[in-house]
């Protein structure tokens, strides 16, 4: 019996052999040398316009109904304008001849509370962006009602292309990406500081985080490269998903800031300051401000170090907006180079919901995906101008990168996700009306 299987048990393992040693030359002559040239056959280009296409078909070929939302645009008027408003239709006493509280009043607390509720502009920040049609993924429109036979064979394929061959070839990427990234950095670790250390440190990142990029089948358009953060600065950018780390250093190099994880990261993290100085803090560090900004000055005073790359907003949003920068990174002093980051949902939804999604699953639903399409515009260098706080200076940073990248501005601090408005917010309308009726009597008073 041993004899008989012999043969087959062979030819088995021959066509094995043959099909990954196919399997890992299409990865280094295709994937790998280019990326490591950092070149492009046009692969992915040509990809991304195949997809188009279909997308084309599904709109050609899907039932939507298309339902028109009729929204109600008010002027926006002041809280005393309204307020007199209401009492004018209601107990028809006016604001002037009656200062004390009116049971009237409340409807306006109560219809602007209905408001805010139906347009919440914190709570609709933290889910998927809506699409205009299907793109054969898990995610459609609300008003998709139809699925045709011609659909259903598509998605069908799309799903066998997607987790038969995209998903195991990305996954054999992103290995060989971090694999080399921890190997090589902690190989350069052990030469000694210079000008030859720094230049294959480099390199080295460039490679990697290039090889990173292609398992996810980013196609990255860069913008205005004249402006590309330089060396003593900040780079500060817009926040929609953690690859926005490997996107923007895919196409230049910054020493990261973050705190010190365990497990794997821990390690990527160990290895990556050996061979270039990265700001890394213990858990304990990260609530002392001080310590932080004394950390960061100290890295911007040496013009030969790279630029420290930051998220201000300190949470994920959804590509929609931008929302409340922190002020931190803006009290140093330092020349800040913005960036706008925006990302094409119709390939991928890069947005990380750390609520709903851990890093394993939202990595495996990145790869699932069709491609991550997004455009990268480096912005004119800022510098915080005479009389102007860092709240301010923030603030005209946060303004330059969402007019760009085609992102609402909000005011609102991105903390809101997890937490509970504060308790400043919430006085603030209570000063406002106490204040309307008190400041009315005094000037009654006067007169």
């Amino acid at each position: 019996m041993e004899l008989f299987f012999n043969p087959f048990d062979n030819l088995v393992c021959i066509l094995l052999g043959i099909s990954f040693t196919v399997w890992f030359t299409l990865l280094l002559v295709f994937i790998i040398v280019p990326a490591i040239f950092g070149v492009s056959f046009g692969i992915r280009r040509l990809y991304m316009k195949s997809l188009l296409k279909i997308f084309e078909v599904i709109v050609l070929t899907s039932c939507l109904s298309c339902t028109a939302v009729a929204i109600i645009a008010r002027e926006p008027t002041s809280l005393e304008e309204e307020i007199k408003e209401i009492r004018r239709s209601g107990s028809n006493k006016d604001l002037d001849s009656a200062p004390e509280f009116e049971m009237s009043d409340i409807f306006y607390f109560a219809r602007r509370g209905v408001e805010s509720i139906m347009d919440d502009e914190v709570t609709k920040r933290f889910s998927a962006e809506e699409l205009e049609s299907w793109n054969l993924l898990t995610r459609s429109n609300y008003n998709f009602h139809y699925i045709s036979l011609r659909l259903t064979v598509l998605w069908g394929l799309g799903l066998l292309i997607r987790y038969g061959f995209l998903l195991p070839l990305r996954v054999t990427l992103a290995f060989t990406g971090v694999g080399l990234l921890v190997f090589l950095t902690s190989v350069i670790g052990l030469l000694p500081n210079g000008k030859m250390k720094n230049f294959l440190s480099q390199k080295v990142h460039l490679m990697c985080y290039r090889i990173c990029v292609r398992a996810l089948t980013a196609i990255i358009t860069y913008h205005d490269s004249e402006n590309k953060p330089k060396n003593g600065g900040i780079c500060v950018a817009n926040h929609t998903s953690p690859i926005d780390v490997i996107i923007l250093a895919s196409d230049g190099c910054y020493a990261m800031v973050g705190q010190i994880h365990g497990g794997l990261m821990g390690v990527i993290q160990r290895s990556m300051v050996k061979a270039c100085p990265h700001i890394w803090f213990e858990r304990s560090e990260v609530k002392d401000r001080h310590l932080v900004a004394k950390r960061l000055s100290d890295h911007v005073e040496d013009k030969s170090k790279l630029p420290i790359l930051i998220f201000p907003e300190g949470t994920c949003i959804n590509n929609t907006s931008v929302m409340m920068f922190k002020k931190g990174s803006f009290e140093i002093g330092a020349t800040v180079y913005p960036v706008a980051i925006k990302y094409d949902p119709r390939f991928g939804d890069a947005f990380w919901n750390s609520s709903k999604f851990g890093m394993v699953n939202y990595l495996l639903r990145m790869m699932s995906s069709w491609a991550i399409v997004c455009s990268v515009w480096y912005l004119p260098p800022m510098s915080r101008e005479e009389g102007e706080d860092a709240v301010q200076f923030a603030n005209r940073v946060k303004a330059a990168i969402a007019r760009q990248g085609g992102l609402v501005d909000l005011l609102w601090d991105g903390g809101l996700k997890r937490g509970k408005v504060k308790d400043t917010f919430k006085e603030e309308q209570q000063k406002l009306y106490s204040k309307m009726l008190v400041g009315t009597q005094e000037d009654r008073s006067r007169s």
